[in-house]
């Protein structure tokens, strides 16, 4: 290894030397301040002067136009002159000190730069020549000096760059596979600069669990954002391919406690809730014990049909009319059933209803949908019948097949009076003795705390569907963990709590009527494993063969138990004042965040 140091530029030619001449001096740089005309404090107190002038200037003028309302776009001569001087003087003043301060950065950075190599080229030659021998380094020097006693030196270590250098020019690393195959890599890159859609890494790969690993590098790449907490192994992405989730790059884990037993209707059930909010399970679970044990609970299904409303346009509002009276028409029903039952074995169509607004016609179709929740059913059967009202009335317009006159995930009246999905009510007397000991509080106070707050409360409020304490923390719990819908947690926790002073006033009588809890057992996420162990544990997974709908149905009353369960232990607990030391219990970590975040 041959290294040698940068020679350094000579002050004189080895001509001049040779020729005795003396050493000239070093010839300087010229500088762009040697090209103006004037020195150069003269120069900058002339700009800055110009500057601040024109900036007063244009600052009076503009003061002047605002208080007269004269637009600030119509311009003066003295106006545009004066600007052209401000923008003349800011350009050199931009340029002199932009300039000075790059001529200074660039004489830093190529001193510092030298310095280094120097020392480390000086270092690298001394350790070579001392391998080569006395007299390797008089020969590298190009001297005749003798040269320097061997001496051991201590392997040289190579620098590291500053710690805030590595913060300004480095990214923390974000691959999460421990080795990529040249293949993944390669459709890694194509993913990244765009040429391969990451939709279509399913299809392409057949592998749905590569494709997830490499959409999640590639998303990793692209934002320059870590995903290493989320988890991507042990789920079956097969599972979910073309029906529940599009381009996975994971899953989200949400705990699921177990609230129970509740006895309902003379069974006892173990209801699984996914949640993150301490104090949920456990005060769900303190109601299922004061049903328990003051006999159970009891429930009646009042209704069963999921909907679906249209909206149609016509000409002119006497057309939309003539629809209306033909939908409606019972004579017709039979002929409309056949086109919407054609679409499914379980699908039976139940009614129509529909509303007029102008020529726009909103018709709302509601039928039974077997043990499947039951959107698309009656989507499709809804079409069914639309091709053929086209055909009797070839001048109406389907404007679309949800006019939201459903209504699907949106609070309104029309879910709240009329219910969609499955309409429940279910009831419980618990005993005095009960009321005492479990739930800490007195009948009486209940009675009056569920009027002024469930009732009047939510009435001053102008609550739609929402006279009740907390009936969507149950609802969303239990969605969670059997595989609904959680956006219909929104109709679905329509809920109006009652509760009434009984057998002489001593037992309490609870109640809560739900008018649409829109739930099933097949179809959607209840597929999944997680959530068809859910279903299992309450055994209504699946479809029932022998009566089909009586899953879903039974998975109503069971929302609607559990619902009641956390309507009265959260009102007994703001009734004995124990709301805030319960959650204060249970809804808060016990561990020291900043010992956490220090040995983190």
């Amino acid at each position: 290894m041959d290294v040698r140091r940068r020679p350094a530029m000579p002050l004189y030619t080895s001509k001049d030397a040779s020729a005795g001449e003396p050493l000239k001096q070093q010839v300087s740089s010229p500088k762009a301040s040697d090209a103006l005309p004037l020195p150069l404090y003269l120069t900058n107190g002339l700009f800055f002067t110009m500057f601040f002038s024109v900036m007063y200037f244009l600052l009076v003028r503009w003061r002047e136009k605002i208080r007269n309302s004269i637009p600030l776009h119509v311009v003066t001569l003295s106006e545009l002159l004066a600007m052209v001087s401000l923008i003349a003087s800011v350009i050199y003043l931009l340029g002199f000190f932009g300039i000075g301060f790059v001529q200074s950065f660039v004489s830093r950075s190529n001193s510092d730069s030298w310095d280094i190599e120097d020392e480390n080229a000086e270092q690298l030659i001394i350790e070579e020549d001392s391998r080569r021998g006395p007299c390797a380094a008089a020969t590298t020097l190009g001297c005749v000096v003798p040269p320097p006693p061997v001496r051991k030196i201590a392997p040289m270590v190579p620098q590291q760059p500053a710690k805030v250098a590595l913060s300004q020019t480095e990214k923390p690393a974000t691959i999460i596979m421990p080795a990529l195959s040249e293949d993944d890599e390669e459709i890694i890159q194509s993913v990244v600069q765009g040429k391969t859609p990451s939709y279509s890494l399913e299809s392409k790969l057949g592998d749905c669990m590569r494709a997830a690993s490499i959409r999640k590098e590639a998303l990793q790449r692209i934002t320059g954002k870590s995903l290493e907490g989320l988890p991507l192994e042990g789920f079956d992405y097969e599972s979910i391919l073309g029906q529940c989730c599009e381009m996975p790059v994971g899953y989200v884990q949400i705990p699921v406690g177990i609230a129970g037993p509740l006895l309902l209707d003379g069974r006892e059930y173990s209801v699984p809730m996914a949640t993150t909010e301490g104090c949920l399970v456990a005060s769900t679970n303190r109601g299922c014990k004061a049903i328990f044990v003051s006999g159970g609970a009891n429930s009646v299904l009042l209704r069963d049909g999921m909907t679906r409303a249209p909206v149609v346009r016509f000409a002119t509002a006497k057309r939309a009319a003539e629809l209306k009276f033909f939908v409606e028409d019972p004579l017709n029903f039979e002929t409309l059933s056949l086109m919407f039952n054609k679409s499914s074995r379980f699908a039976r169509l139940q009614g129509i209803q529909c509303a007029i607004a102008g020529k726009n016609l909103y018709m709302r179709f509601s039928c039974s949908t077997g043990d499947a929740m039951g959107m698309n059913m009656v989507s499709k059967g809804v079409q069914n019948v639309l091709d053929y009202l086209q055909s009797e009335y070839p001048d109406m317009d389907v404007i679309g097949i949800s006019g939201n006159f459903c209504s699907d995930k949106k609070p309104a009246a029309v879910n709240w009076i009329e219910g969609r999905g499955k309409s429940v009510v279910c009831e419980a007397i618990i005993k005095e003795e009960v009321v005492k000991k479990v739930l800490k509080t007195e009948v009486a106070a209940l009675v009056e705390l569920n009027m002024l707050k469930n009732l009047t409360g939510s009435a001053m409020a102008g609550a739609l569907g929402g006279f009740n304490a907390h009936a969507s923390n149950i609802v969303s719990a239990v969605y969670l963990a059997t595989g609904q819908d959680p956006a219909q947690n929104v109709e679905s926790s329509h809920c109006i709590t009652m509760m009434e002073a009984v057998n002489d006033g001593k037992d309490l009588h609870v109640s809560v009527t739900m008018p649409s809890i829109e739930v099933g057992t097949v179809g959607g996420g209840t597929q999944l494993a997680s959530q068809s162990a859910c279903l299992n544990l309450l055994g209504v997974k699946g479809a029932n063969r022998d009566a089909p709908g009586s899953n879903a149905r039974l998975l109503a009353t069971i929302v609607a138990a559990s619902v009641l369960a956390g309507e009265l232990s959260l009102m007994s607990a703001i009734s004995a004042g124990q709301l805030v030391k319960s959650h204060m219990k249970y809804n808060r970590s016990i561990k020291d965040i900043s010992q956490v975040i220090t040995s983190s």
